[in-house]
């Protein structure tokens, strides 16, 4: 059996449900990235609850703050360029494939949406330049 053509690497069908899920998950982690935002001070005091026997405290905590400003600005980010990605590709612009391979690359850390998104957004975009094996008789 021959594979002659290849359904990935072309949008096709996909571009608008493709473009929808990107413009849902671009606006839910922008909920998220604004929760995390508002609830920093009741994380920061989670954190600090458990370093109560730690010989040096306020340096775990301020990897802590270092390690959450991270996220919170993954979030955002991820946020933005998904629904800049989703909004590119309903309106069939030119810039909606390269949003959206930024945008799933930066989901694929996101357990369960934004690895799910991102895989099926990556294999869907990129092209398919292999083959099968040759197989021996």
């Amino acid at each position: 059996m021959e594979l002659k053509e290849s359904g990935a690497g072309s949008l096709g069908g996909y571009r608008q449900t493709l473009g929808v899920c990107w413009i849902v998950y671009g606006i839910y982690r922008l909920i998220l990235g604004i929760c995390l935002f508002v609830y920093t001070g009741t994380a920061t005091v989670m954190f600090g609850a458990l370093l109560g026997r730690v010989p040096d405290a306020f340096t775990m905590m301020a990897e802590f703050h270092v390690l959450y400003a991270v996220v919170v600005v993954l979030s955002f980010a991820c946020g933005l360029i998904g629904l800049m990605a989703g909004l590119a590709l309903v309106a069939n612009q030119g810039l909606g494939r390269k949003l959206t391979l930024v945008a799933a690359v930066l989901s694929v850390s996101d357990l369960p949406f934004g690895t799910t998104l991102g895989i099926f957004t990556l294999v869907t975009i990129l092209p398919f330049r292999g083959g099968f094996a040759a197989t021996r008789a």
